[in-house]
């Protein structure tokens, strides 16, 4: 099936039109709309807006009609759209382009305030509850509940998983702040989930994780009571040593096995005819995705494909990433790419085709663009021209 998409927002799409929105993908050369399905909040500028400029869409909700009784203890919420109409439905009853939906599955805030339990917490105890913890039966049965709800209640071609493991510490929450320099080491200690759930998995897994827990708490502390600051490639040194300690480097490889089953039963419980993708991490570059729990080979095994975000900037940037992640899948897998056709990574139209051509000659063949909302008109357009690419090397 091929898959030449535009990334999309429920709200962009309801203002301008779904038709008039279809015809000029069309036009574009593309045959796919990928459209968040779930999503979380947003400061988001608009440049052809039609009713404003700047939105803020409603933190946590679901752009689909969701059955409840698909779900555990923590159910989706609706967003507010959907009393006046279904953009989703409207998709996919219009049958004139493929529909994809992107789902963000455990990056929300609303759900993870409401069920603080099944949520990331630190080596103090704190709550993370912009990330529902991929280790938590009932955010896992979420996850899960939502990929089946859309694939079986609308007539989709595929879903974009997206947040499916661990968030880093750092993650533009609102108004994140400190008054201490960062760094890579506090910010990957602080970012490791010691919740009951993981705890207790891995411990299961032969993992001493209640004395790692009580190490990454002391670690932390002497850090933070101390006059010291680690400058940056002091950290990454002190970080990547501390990996490869025995209980550490386990620890972060049973993540892995936690994320990676969790897509495994995705792509076993929706429907066989849907195509199950993974968004590995918005991480640069895309190797730096094990933190997350994204092993990206396996990953490419459990799902099928691995839809990789070459947010870089630069087109020599493009193909070196694109050159370690094959590297990494090691053949498993179909490898998509997400490419930005505008600042920060390409904002220059000959560098955005250059990295279009780096990604095609290196095997790519399924491309998406981010994001028609956000997107100058003119560069929408170069979308065509990276089409023309595509088509003469088919």
């Amino acid at each position: 099936m091929s898959y030449k998409a535009i990334y999309t927002y429920a709200w962009d799409l309801a203002e301008g039109g779904v038709g008039k929105a279809a015809d000029q993908f069309l036009k574009l050369g593309l045959d796919t709309v990928t459209m968040a399905g779930s999503y979380h909040a947003g400061k988001f500028l608009r440049p052809h807006g039609r009713t404003g400029k700047v939105y803020f869409p409603e933190d946590g909700t679901v752009y689909f009609h969701a059955d409840p009784a698909r779900y555990g203890a923590i159910k989706p919420v609706a967003n507010g759209m959907l009393k006046q109409r279904d953009v989703l439905r409207e998709l996919t009853d219009g049958k004139r382009m493929a529909v994809n939906v992107w789902l963000v599955l455990l990056h929300n805030t609303l759900l993870g305030s409401a069920h603080p339990e099944s949520s990331v917490a630190n080596a103090f105890g704190d709550r993370y509850v912009y990330n529902l913890c991929p280790s938590a039966p009932e955010a896992r049965a979420y996850a899960l509940g939502l990929a089946r709800d859309v694939t079986e209640s609308y007539g989709v071609s595929g879903i974009s998983l997206e947040t499916p493991g661990f968030l880093p510490y750092v993650h533009g929450y609102h108004h994140e702040f400190a008054l201490n320099s960062p760094n890579r080491w506090l910010d990957s200690l602080l970012g490791l989930c010691f919740c009951d759930h993981c705890v207790k998995g891995a411990e299961k897994a032969g993992i001493d994780a209640s004395r790692l827990k009580a190490e990454v708490a002391r670690d932390i502390g002497d850090y933070l009571a101390s006059d010291v600051d680690f400058t940056s490639d002091m950290a990454e040194a002190f970080w990547h040593a501390d990996t490869l300690g025995n209980q550490l480097g386990q620890f972060i490889r049973w993540r892995s096995d936690v994320v990676t089953s969790l897509v495994a039963e995705i792509r076993a419980g929706v429907r066989k005819d849907v195509n199950v993708a993974v968004i590995p991490s918005v991480a640069r570059p895309t190797g730096g995705a094990w933190y997350e729990g994204s092993d990206l080979k396996a990953l490419g095994q459990a799902a099928g494909i691995i839809e990789a975000c070459f947010y870089e900037p630069g087109a020599a940037r493009v193909k070196a990433d694109l050159f370690d992640v094959k590297r990494r899948l090691g053949g498993k897998g179909k490898l998509r790419g997400i490419l930005r056709p505008a600042y920060p990574d390409l904002a220059d139209e000959a560098e955005f085709l250059a990295a279009v051509e780096a990604l095609i000659e290196g095997g790519v063949k399924e491309l998406a663009f981010y994001n028609w909302g956000h997107l100058r008109s003119t560069n929408v357009a170069r979308i065509a021209k990276a089409m023309k690419l595509l088509e003469r090397h088919a």
